[in-house]
């Protein structure tokens, strides 16, 4: 079996599951995530199976995937995070945020 197959075991892309990026196959769990938890947060790969209850294989074919394809995911994942902040700032304050504010006095 070659390298390419057994990725593409682990890993799926499904238009409109997840916005279409690379995912664990059979779960909503991005390959973005996996490589977030792990290389950010130091969570082992061990820990990520568990946590998520995914065989060893999936985690590390998506570390693979991730690294065979870093810059995409890391451009992808930064215009998205850019997306959600310009929302942020751009949205009015829900009625909890505001009943916060009135509460701490803002």
């Amino acid at each position: 079996m070659s390298k390419k197959s057994l990725i593409t075991e682990h890993i799926e892309i499904t238009p409109g599951v997840l916005g279409g990026k690379p995912c664990i196959a059979g779960h909503r769990i991005a390959v973005a995530h996996i490589a977030e938890m792990y290389l950010k947060m130091g969570i082992s790969i061990e820990e990520i199976a568990g946590k998520y209850d995914l065989p060893l294989a999936s985690v590390h074919a998506a570390m693979t995937y991730y690294y065979d394809r870093r810059e995409e995911i890391d451009r992808h994942t930064a215009e998205s995070r850019a997306i959600v902040e310009e929302l942020k700032r751009n949205s009015p304050p829900s009625p909890l945020q505001e009943k916060l504010r009135a509460i701490r006095g803002e």
